[in-house]
């Protein structure tokens, strides 16, 4: 899995690609990080546990972002190494995530104000998963 940070007018984009689901909601939420913070330290936090439910793939990748960046607001840290575990049925889909919460007092980050669904996209591919998500900062 893996992810790139692009421009996009005003804000950041995030373009993540996993062999699963899971793996490219993981890439997306260490794209947003990244976005956040340039140097990400090796051994400071602890891991936190979350779970997030939505109707459709696109709104649960937004909502598991958007948690992310609530995360963050409440327990002061930015959350990296990200996991996630899909299930769903078509009519609900959950993820199950963790992070490991770095405090945002050991980091330089800078502001993602919010997930927006401009330009969102979410597709399977012969290689697994991409994603494109574009960030307010």
């Amino acid at each position: 899995m893996s992810y790139e940070l692009r421009d996009h007018t005003a804000d950041v984009a995030v373009a993540a690609t996993g062999p699963t689901l899971a793996a490219v909601f993981a890439a997306a939420g260490d794209g947003m990080a990244g976005a956040m913070c340039d140097e990400i330290p090796a051994d400071a936090g602890e891991r936190f546990d979350f779970e997030v439910t939505a109707e459709n793939r696109e709104a649960l990748l937004f909502d598991y972002l958007d948690r992310l960046i609530y995360e963050r607001d409440v327990r002061a840290v930015l959350p990296v190494d990200n996991e996630v575990e899909i299930r769903g049925d078509g009519e609900e889909f959950v993820v199950t995530g963790s992070a490991r919460g770095v405090p945002l007092a050991d980091v330089s980050a800078r502001e993602i104000k919010a997930v927006t669904y401009s330009d969102m996209e979410l597709v399977e591919t012969d290689d697994g998963w991409r994603a494109y998500v574009v960030l307010d900062v």
